[in-house]
């Protein structure tokens, strides 16, 4: 569906299921819209420690023990704050595998001058243990709690720096598409190959303010066997953004489930070979094809307007089907605050503290539709199955899924209006892999013939994540968009 971009922002309400915030500063003065926003840039280092006395880093992603031994280059939490009128909001990565929401919500009490922040992480597969999953045994938690609040002040450092480097900007938005970049280790085979991208630039002329770039790929170049700390290839792709443009550069992770990774047929060694997955180079070589793409995108951007601002966030609640992490809660390893599931994803039911396994469970989490002038940005709590991007799943499903009946989820193409957009993946939490439910396959017969499951639903809170987010979003849209 197609919704009306120009409508009237009704009044800022706060009711227990919806945060509408209406930012709507009403008739421009002389100077035009573009002139009244303010944008800036800022970026704080949250590497850890390691070795010489510190505690031991537990490198996120794949198997658990995987000690951190030394750092091959900084991670960062990087900021771009927006600024119209009395109304300010703030875009946040980390080189992290997925803050979680009550990260963000301790952010967001630090910033509470700030309108709206959304924090997102790249899905770093070669930074801390920031969940839970990976620590040195199954039934023991990787988290360090000193290492969370060490992000969490870099967060709010980098947010604060940002704001402080506000200047007068106007913005173009372009697009560039490459599927053969990313790899999908899942049937059906569907990708999101397009990188989005935002520049800043003064009014005036001259040397940009700022770069902003959405790309749809897993950060784990470096593999299960790396012991080193790193940005992986988002490193390489700013950085090499970085040098060429002379301004900062935002990384942000979009649609990456499924299992979207580095194409490991497409780029080669000097010497005609393919890099393969453990080598810095591949991360290098990737990160620099990313940049590329995203000059690509850059070179064919349009001016946009982003102002007004508006931001429609719902609490959501989702039930915790998954038995492995449940029993992980029970364990102490997933750390996260349990509810009891109504059936209803917008009223939770009473709290059951942190550790309780009994009966139908659910976690809270969050879903966020932003709207930057023409911009739409959408905010998912998780790694969102390219196939709900643009509405690419399967009909009919395989008949041996779990759910082949199931309804489809209403896609995000569909859902936002039509026009520029971002989409922001493992935004404000991480709540794993949202698989459409007709694709959900945990039970023999299995789909595609095969003789065993395949990768994602393990890795999932459950089959009914993908309905209730993507019916959130366009619940969220709704709220943008009515008069």
């Amino acid at each position: 569906m197609t919704l009306a971009r120009n409508v009237r922002m009704a009044l800022a309400t706060l009711t227990p299921l919806v945060v509408w915030l209406s930012l709507d500063p009403g008739p421009a003065s002389a100077n035009s819209l573009s002139e009244t926003l303010l944008v800036g840039f800022g970026k704080a280092d949250i590497t850890p420690e390691v070795g010489d006395g510190a505690p031991p880093v537990f490198i996120a992603g794949y198997g658990q023990d995987r000690r951190a031994t030394g750092v091959h280059d900084p991670i960062w939490s990087r900021a771009v704050v927006l600024r119209h009128g009395e109304e300010t909001i703030a875009l946040v990565s980390v080189d992290l595998i997925g803050v979680q929401l009550e990260l963000t919500e301790a952010v967001r009490n630090r910033l509470k001058d700030m309108t709206y922040v959304l924090v997102s992480s790249t899905h770093n597969h070669e930074g801390p243990d920031v969940i839970g999953l990976w620590g040195p045994s199954p039934v023991v938690s990787g988290v360090n709690r000193d290492y969370l609040k060490q992000v969490e002040h870099g967060i709010v450092a980098s947010v604060r720096e940002a704001e402080a480097a506000l200047a007068h900007a106007v913005a173009s938005y372009g697009t560039a598409a490459d599927e053969s970049l990313l790899a999908d280790s899942r049937q059906p085979v569907v990708k999101d190959g397009v990188l989005r991208a935002l520049r800043f630039d003064p009014p005036e002329g001259g040397p940009p303010i700022g770069l902003l770039v959405q790309w749809n790929c897993h950060p784990e170049n470096l593999g299960s066997r790396n012991t080193l700390i790193t940005a992986d290839f988002p490193e390489a792709t700013v950085r090499t953004l970085e040098q060429r443009h002379q301004a900062p550069v935002v990384y942000m992770t979009g649609a990456i489930g499924g299992l979207m990774s580095a194409a490991e047929d497409v780029l080669t060694r000097p010497d005609g070979t393919f890099y393969e997955e453990g080598e810095f180079a591949f991360a290098e070589a990737y990160g620099v094809a990313i940049a590329d793409l995203t000059d690509q995108a850059i070179a064919g951007a349009s001016p946009i307007e982003l102002t007004p601002f508006a931001v429609s966030r719902l609490p959501v609640w989702l039930p915790l089907e998954n038995s492995l992490y449940r029993l992980a809660r029970a364990a102490g390893v997933l750390d996260r605050l349990g509810y009891r599931w109504t059936g209803d994803p917008y009223t939770p039911g009473r709290p059951l503290g942190r550790r309780n396994v009994l009966g139908s469970l659910a976690v809270q989490t969050e879903v966020a539709a932003v709207r930057l002038g023409r911009l739409h940005v959408a905010a998912i709590p998780g790694e969102l199955y390219p196939e709900l991007v643009a509405g690419q799943v399967e009909d009919p499903a395989d008949p041996n899924a779990d759910f082949p009946d199931a309804p489809i989820e209403p896609s995000v193409l569909d859902t936002l209006p039509d026009g520029p957009l971002l989409i922001l993946g493992l935004a404000n939490d991480e709540v794993g892999y949202i698989i459409p439910c007709r694709q959900w396959d945990r039970k023999p017969p299995f789909a595609y013939d095969r003789e065993k499951a395949q990768y994602g639903e393990v890795n999932s809170i459950g089959p009914q994540a993908a309905p209730i987010l993507l019916h959130a979003l366009q619940r969220a849209v709704e709220h943008l968009n009515q008069d």
